[in-house]
């Protein structure tokens, strides 16, 4: 959400955003908002001058009454009773404006970085690097389902049973697999200096409407019926969440957190082919890392966010790419982000594995997550979020990136460790 005295002073700057993020329907919320803040300032200012009034007659009648003057002090008294029911009309009014203003403010997009491409969708994302060499085996690779079924380890028509489709039972070394990955993957991050958590994985409405937007919070989150409760689409959201309406010290910053939870996900919308299996699901196990720091220092904690995920799948062999979201393909919230692709050996091409996004200080603005510097300056964070791996989508890359031509599944040295010692999979 943007600072209302950066919009009413760059209404411009504004609308080309708007425009650079192919939005267009948006723009007259720009003036719109603008008009609704002077009617909220002018409609205060009638409101302070009255309470300064009324605050002026209220002395002149205890005055009246000290000095026996009843009558003089009884017209004053409806003065006051006058101002008092003008104040109600203006409160509730102030109210009323100050909610529109809000409304719309949280649907105007953040303003995106000048270094973000221009572009409609995921289609015009522009590739930046590419690490490890991709590699096609000279012997066909199954589909990831038909890989965890070799080793009996997927079970997806009984999880249709017992819960519909887009959920699974992992089995026996799948299983395994998945729960290494992970405890890899916490390990990992703690080596890199950030602390362990395990948030809850329920959140209320007024953290999920700090966290993202509108149009988000509709197509992912699952409401607990007759409860001001959401299901977590992703860790971050409760981890951000953790430092709602707090004044945080300048020399506690940076907070770096890696966090494990579940994710739960509706997922609206038809997918196609590559899509079905365990690749895009309601349900499913992530390790994430989050950081709030000073402004200044948000460009330097992304690129390092970014690098921690290409690291980790390069530590297990598995080539990757990274993409730059363009202007149409960035969530409202934020102001640049890059996605890390994984290669995939049977679909000779890059899928996503996870995404890192710096939302500059939209969340903390929503979130009332402020800091105070050494000189007593209070200033709001900066936010910013990144996956740091995704084991059903991780699982799909490892698979296919180490199934040998024998039908075994190589072991990462580095998993072996949390797969009891074992090389292989056969």
């Amino acid at each position: 959400m943007l600072d209302i005295k950066f919009l009413r002073e760059n209404p411009d700057i504004v609308k080309q955003n708007i425009k650079n993020k192919f939005q267009d329907n948006k723009l007259p919320m720009v003036d719109e908002v603008i008009a609704l803040d002077a009617e909220s300032r002018k409609t205060q200012q009638e409101a302070d001058g009255l309470r300064a009034d009324r605050n002026k007659i209220s002395k002149q009648i205890g005055a009246f009454m000290a000095q026996g003057k009843k009558e003089e002090a009884e017209e004053f008294k409806k003065k006051v009773t006058a101002f008092s029911e003008r104040l109600a009309e203006l409160e509730a009014k102030e109210t009323q404006l100050q909610e529109k203003i809000r409304e719309i403010m949280m649907a105007i997009p953040n303003i995106i970085d000048p270094s973000v491409p221009i572009g409609k969708d995921d289609s015009e994302n522009v590739e930046l690097q590419k690490f490890g060499e991709p590699v096609v085996p000279d012997f066909e690779i199954p589909y990831h389902t038909d890989i965890m079924e070799r080793f009996n380890g997927i079970d997806l028509d009984a999880a249709r049973r017992v819960a519909g489709n887009g959920f699974y039972y992992l089995m026996g070394d799948i299983a395994r697999l998945h729960s290494a990955v992970i405890s890899y993957a916490r390990d990992f991050m703690i080596d890199r200096g950030f602390t362990y958590c395990v948030p809850p994985f329920m959140i209320r409405s007024d953290v999920v409407t700090g966290v993202m937007s509108f149009a988000e919070m509709d197509a992912m989150m699952y409401k607990i019926e007759g409860e001001d409760l959401y299901l977590i689409g992703t860790s971050e959201h409760s981890m951000i969440g953790k430092f709602i309406d707090t004044m945080l010290p300048e020399d506690q910053l940076p907070q770096t957190l890696t966090s494990y939870s579940p994710c739960f996900r509706k997922e609206k919308g038809a997918h196609g082919l590559e899509e079905r299996g365990v690749y895009r699901i309601h349900q499913f196990e992530k390790q994430e890392m989050i950081v709030i720091c000073k402004p200044e220092e948000s460009p330097m904690w992304f690129e390092t966010l970014w690098r921690n995920t290409v690291d980790l799948f390069r530590s297990l062999d598995i080539p990757v790419r990274t993409l730059e979201c363009c202007s149409g393909d960035l969530a409202d919230l934020k102001v640049k982000s890059i996605d890390v692709e994984a290669w995939s050996p049977r679909q000779k091409k890059y899928f996503e594995v996870g995404s890192c996004s710096n939302l500059g200080d939209a969340q903390a603005r929503r979130l009332r997550i402020r800091v105070k510097g050494a000189d007593g300056q209070k200033y709001l964070a900066h936010t910013l979020n990144n996956t740091v791996v995704a084991p059903p989508r991780m699982l799909i890359a490892y698979l296919e990136n180490n199934l040998q031509a024998d039908g075994s599944v190589r072991i990462a040295e580095c998993l072996q460790p949390y797969m009891g010692g074992k090389t292989k999979i056969q």
